[in-house]
């Protein structure tokens, strides 16, 4: 019996971590299972080619929100062009379907939850020419639905898909956990329907991670859901890692309330760009937080995250959710800046989504919660949000993506902040401009996403709030991408006399001479009047200094 595991990607650098976990594990009962990852947004033609050329007698597929409706349209085709083929569906967006879905879809099976128990049970029975009955965490035609898991006992019982060769390795992002379940109950996240965490042997986790270290994987990630629950192990990892890495960078999702003294201590050694920290606000509503079952102590949390960003060189991604019962606009817009003044590098600002078998979404017909029924299930209107708030928070988050987190636009973005108050007065004023222009539909160069932003700038602000934040404008827009004198944009200022273009031609001439290069040298000048540094007329000189390595350098010549 041949058995097809399979899945669509939303990008192609993705790996999945799944399927080479499954095959490791069923490949005692089943010794003929093939692996073929697909890539979402490839036409429909194209991937079901690939599958039906697989001509396999199981095809699995792991299913979830960016990729169930592309797959639940394959299962249609499938069954046509091969009908005596067994489809089985797992995968979180699948765990929770009622008996009915089998009426809807020609489905053979569906795995809830954990795979590797069921999908072994499964594949033993066919395999053996036997029909398989039901268990915990496999779900039949003709059966009651059962959405409890069939767990491990212990997770070394899973041999590592690494050392069998079976992940893909090349891709330059490499899925990895060390533990499953979270120990946490938020009721917004499906890790909320076990509050059991196991994990891995520390024996096991290092073998592992030496393999990846040594194969020099770009960027290994950690999908444990809190990573550093337990403050000892998170240590031992951590200082394995620092002890015996050569160049991997690791991403690790963390609650930064549980960090005590000697794991910060320890983080104070890690080497720039070598650890990310993904760290979940959510939110800084007490009410919000109580609703949602998330017990935090925001003030640990705000304490930690200013040590990491002034102790350490770790990179910090901050999460905020918009549209969670219990606070409305008003309150989130506090919470993104309450949050952003913690220091990190990024934050993410995204809106609740009601995944099937999270308790949320069980709870939000009590809660009036109205919410998309296709995914990704977003929230559509609520008792404390309306639909127009949650698409000014969209805007806000979109916005916030292009200017702060890009780190494109800090000089400009900072003298905003300063003219409206806040970072989220400063991204709700431009969100209402980009809204009655119509900006959100269409994509744009930088060029063309700098010129928009001078609009809003001519059209908000007059006399010389107007003057310093264009020359802003100019300066990050200088820094991102090289000027061509003649064809710069509007807000630069090229009035130069003649004597001051030779000043600049011969105050570079002395910058050039004295630098190392390996690349080609060009320069562009604008007049100044509001450098913070040095009022009145004044001349920047951008300098570009094309590197082999680095790309393009800048570099500022004031005159």
């Amino acid at each position: 019996m041949k058995v097809l595991l399979t899945t669509l990607h939303s990008r192609y650098v993705h790996a999945s971590l799944a399927l080479p976990c499954l095959k490791a594990y069923c490949q005692s009962v089943c010794s003929s299972i093939d692996l073929l990852e697909l890539t979402s947004g490839q036409p429909k033609e194209n991937l079901l080619a690939r599958i039906v050329a697989a001509d396999a007698q199981v095809i699995c597929f792991s299913v979830y929100l960016w990729n169930r409706v592309t797959i639940l349209e394959l299962v249609c085709c499938l069954k046509q062009i091969k009908p005596d083929c067994r489809i089985v569906l797992g995968g979180p967006d699948i765990s929770f379907e009622t008996a009915d879905f089998f009426h809807r879809y020609p489905v053979d099976a569906i795995i809830c939850g954990e795979g590797e128990v069921p999908l072994h049970h499964l594949l033993a029975a066919w395999q053996a020419g036997q029909q398989p009955h039901a268990i915990a965490g496999l779900q039949l035609p003709g059966a009651d639905p059962c959405y409890n898991d069939s767990m491990l006992e212990s997770l070394d019982m899973l041999p590592s898909p690494f050392a069998a060769g079976l992940v893909d390795l090349t891709r330059g992002l490499v899925y990895y956990e060390s533990s499953r379940g979270c120990p946490y109950c938020c009721s917004f996240c499906l890790s909320a329907r076990s509050r059991h965490v196991r994990s891995f042997s520390l024996e096991r986790i290092k073998s592992d991670l030496d393999l990846l270290m040594q194969e020099q994987v770009p960027l290994i990630k950690f999908v444990d859901r809190t990573f550093n629950y337990d403050p000892q192990r998170t240590r031992e990892i951590f200082r394995y890692i620092l002890e015996h890495n050569k160049s991997s960078a690791f991403h690790f999702e963390i609650g930064a309330h549980l960090l005590d003294a000697p794991t910060l201590e320890l983080l104070e050694q890690v080497p720039a760009g070598v650890f990310q920290f993904e760290i979940g606000v959510q939110s800084t509503v007490p009410a919000t937080l109580n609703k949602v079952s998330r017990s935090v102590s925001l003030e640990r949390l705000a304490d930690n995250v200013r040590a990491l960003s002034t102790r350490t060189r770790i990179h910090l991604h901050l999460d905020l959710v918009a549209g969670l019962p219990g606070g409305g606009l008003g309150d989130f817009l506090d919470a993104v800046d309450w949050t952003y003044a913690l220091g990190a590098d990024h934050l993410q600002i995204e809106l609740v989504k009601l995944l099937p078998g999270t308790p949320l979404r069980l709870q939000a017909d009590e809660l009036q919660i109205h919410y998309d029924q296709a995914p990704p299930y977003t929230i559509l209107s609520s008792p404390e949000w309306c639909f127009s708030d949650l698409e000014r928070v969209r805007g806000i988050g979109r916005l916030n993506d292009l200017l702060v987190n890009s780190g494109k636009f800090p000089r400009l973005m900072e003298r905003l902040m300063t003219v409206h108050g806040s970072l989220s007065r400063s991204l709700d004023d431009i969100n209402t401009y980009w809204c009655e222009h119509g900006l959100y539909a269409d994509s744009r160069s930088l060029r063309a996403l700098a010129e928009e932003l001078d609009g809003y700038l001519c059209r908000c602000f007059s006399g010389a709030t107007l003057a310093d934040l264009r020359e802003s404008l100019a300066r990050d827009y200088a820094h991102c991408e090289r000027v061509v004198g003649g064809s710069a944009p509007a807000f630069f200022d090229q009035q130069l006399a003649d004597a001051e273009q030779k000043q600049v031609r011969q105050r570079v001439k002395e910058y050039v001479t004295g630098l190392e290069r390996d690349g080609k040298v060009q320069f562009f000048s604008s007049v100044f009047y509001q450098l913070p540094q040095a009022p009145g007329r004044r001349i920047i000189a951008f300098v570009y200094v094309a590197k082999t390595a680095t790309g393009l350098e800048v570099k500022e010549l004031l005159l």
